[in-house]
């Protein structure tokens, strides 16, 4: 090539640099004229565009098989980066770690779009079934009128609480009650008594039927799964279902005798809210 003119010289150290970085070979024989030259160029730009969609393609297979865990990592990263922009204390970044784990599993959905753009009857379905456990373990919803335990359930929110949580201080307002889905809860009382409430059970609907003031305080003894209503959500299906109210009462009512309060007089209640956990 020392004599060769520019451009066939310019071509064969086009193909030579184009063999070294594409590591792509050019056959068992070397291209001799500047047509095999341009032409093997040409195919191994090809083989290398269609190599590079090839890895691209199932790079994004891979990705979209468990896109919920995707969104997840990219979520937490944001939770990282959030930690150390504050300089959080590693027991405070620990306790959070541990509560996306808890929380998410690993998967993140945004399941309020999913379930905005399915029908109600699907919706329905889904939330009972997603809901089943907690509803076989309550006696309250176990007896229900079915279209009773339908409002209340689509109305539910789900929150997790971790050991040593406070769900409800005493002296705040009642904007909640909660179903325990899983976990181990204790109402904490001025005397110092404790009750424990697990599975199945519920607590804090009293302030809710009297807008006052809690009473007692409920801690999370273990990781609790939990599903919130609050008032508004609360007073809407009761307005539905008058009956049910008078439901509630009376379980409250059994609760303050097992606590060993007195039995309001007043068959209005209006001191419902001296039930310790409301």
């Amino acid at each position: 090539l020392q004599n060769d003119s520019w451009g066939k010289q310019y071509s064969h150290a086009l193909f030579k640099a184009m063999s070294h970085m594409l590591c792509i070979g050019y056959g068992q024989q070397a291209p001799e004229g500047m047509t095999d030259v341009w032409l093997t160029m040409l195919s191994m730009i090809v083989g290398a565009t269609c190599y590079a969609m090839f890895i691209g393609h199932a790079t994004a297979l891979i990705q979209s098989l468990d896109s919920s865990r995707r969104q997840y990592q990219e979520k937490y990263k944001q939770v990282e980066q959030y930690m150390s922009f504050h300089k959080l204390p590693g027991d405070t970044r620990q306790r959070i770690h541990e509560y996306y784990e808890h929380r998410y599993q690993g998967k993140m959905f945004d399941e309020d779009n999913i379930l905005g753009e399915l029908s109600e009857p699907l919706k329905e379905e889904i939330i009972n079934f997603n809901c089943r456990n907690l509803v076989a373990n309550m006696p309250l919803f176990a007896n229900a009128d079915p279209n009773f335990v339908t409002a209340m359930l689509t109305k539910l929110r789900f929150e997790v609480f971790q050991p040593g949580d406070f769900i409800i201080r005493e002296g705040t307002v009642g904007k909640k009650m909660y179903f325990i889905q899983h976990g181990v809860v204790s109402i904490l009382t001025k005397g110092n008594k404790e009750t424990k409430l697990s599975d199945g059970s519920y607590f804090g609907e009293i302030c809710l039927l009297t807008r006052g003031r809690r009473t007692a305080s409920v801690r999370a003894d273990t990781y609790c799964r939990l599903y919130s209503l609050s008032v508004d959500n609360f007073n809407e299906v009761l307005e539905e279902y008058p009956m049910m109210r008078r439901a509630f009462e009376t379980v409250a009512m059994d609760r303050l005798d097992r606590i060993g309060e007195e039995r309001p007089l007043d068959p209005a209640w209006p001191p419902l809210c001296l039930l310790p956990g409301a």
